[in-house]
């Protein structure tokens, strides 16, 4: 049975100072205000807890006793990262997770919620991804590890609920950017990519810019502080257990979470280019991947629950890159 959430709970958010954990971090702490609880807020650094070692995280969770739990920690990265450390991508995921969730289960807390992402799913998935499409085809080669180590944890959290009646939600977000994200040439994702490489290009006039694949592929992008929102509300709202307890539907204990809205990426290069100011040429090199055709999730579960994203990819974008220029005068930009 689904215990409401109480106004003294233990907050305990891994990946806190990530960019998704900083933003949930951040709604929290507005929550708080707006609805007079006095949730606490744990958020451990890496230093303070290793979240692949399986003692300290143990340790962690006997010493802090937190109440909820939100799993936003991951490595992650773009294609090229992908295909150079399909190992670090699979096992230092499940890795995070696996402590993290068996620690939950093994200290009782409250509700559990685990983020996974929108390459969970086929490759070539009916449009939009309904979250049955869920194991039902093979995977994108380029990203095909760290969906395997997603996929691993909603089905850790199934096997719990289950077999243990363990209260355990899993967001599936669409690809997420904004404040605070990852601008590493290495390994970043694309949008972010491209806000450094127009800036770059700007600063340092070059004629052209060049960029990965064809720029065909569609993509559905939703800014950071809209996950952030649904994962509060999934909390606060969605009790999958209460609602199928009574009937035989199949139980879905994950809930697709995107903006409904998508962008080819040379249309998306286009307007950050734009919005930066770059006037040069676009060069487009098809040698390079392109990954999935195309990737829009169906999001009428959790917008018939009440959800709804709310913030246009022009001012998601705006409110990025002002943040990007602003981290870069600040030296404190991941690069």
């Amino acid at each position: 049975m689904f215990k409401k959430l109480g106004k003294n709970e233990k907050i305990f958010i891994a990946g806190a100072n990530g960019m998704v954990g900083k933003s949930i971090q951040k709604k929290f702490l507005e929550y708080n205000l707006s609805s007079k609880n006095n949730f606490k807020i744990l958020a451990p650094c890496r230093k303070e807890l290793n979240l692949e070692d399986h003692n300290e995280v143990t340790n962690w969770f006997k010493e802090n006793k937190p109440s909820i739990v939100i799993i936003s920690a991951a490595k992650v990265g773009g294609i090229y990262a992908n295909k150079k450390m399909p190992y670090d991508f699979l096992l230092r995921n499940l890795k995070i997770q696996n402590n993290i969730i068996e620690s939950a289960f093994k200290y009782s807390v409250k509700r559990t919620l685990f983020l996974g992402s929108s390459c969970i799913y086929p490759k070539y998935a009916e449009q939009p991804i309904s979250e049955e499409s869920l194991l039902t085809g093979p995977l994108e080669s380029t990203n095909e590890y760290y969906a395997l180590a997603k996929i691993s944890g909603i089905k850790l959290c199934e096997s719990l609920i289950k077999q243990h009646s363990f209260d355990a939600i899993c967001l599936m977000p669409t690809n997420l950017y904004g404040p605070g994200d990852n601008y590493n040439t290495n390994n970043s994702h694309v949008l972010p990519a491209f806000i450094r490489k127009f800036s770059e290009a700007k600063e340092k006039q070059f004629e052209k810019v060049t960029c990965w694949g064809t720029g065909k592929p569609l993509r559905e992008f939703l800014f950071v502080e809209d996950l952030a929102n649904a994962v509060i509300f999934a909390l606060e709202n969605w009790h999958p257990q209460e609602k199928y307890s009574n009937n035989s539907l199949e139980k879905i204990f994950w809930l697709n979470v995107g903006s409904g809205y998508e962008i080819s990426i040379k249309d998306l290069a286009f307007k950050i280019s734009k919005i930066i100011g770059y006037e040069g040429k676009i060069i487009w090199d098809k040698e390079k991947p392109d990954g999935t055709p195309r990737k829009i999730l169906n999001t009428k579960r959790i917008n018939k629950l009440g959800w709804f994203s709310k913030i246009s990819i022009d001012d998601g974008l705006k409110i990025t890159i002002k943040d990007y220029q602003k981290s870069l005068l600040n030296n404190s930009l991941r690069l």
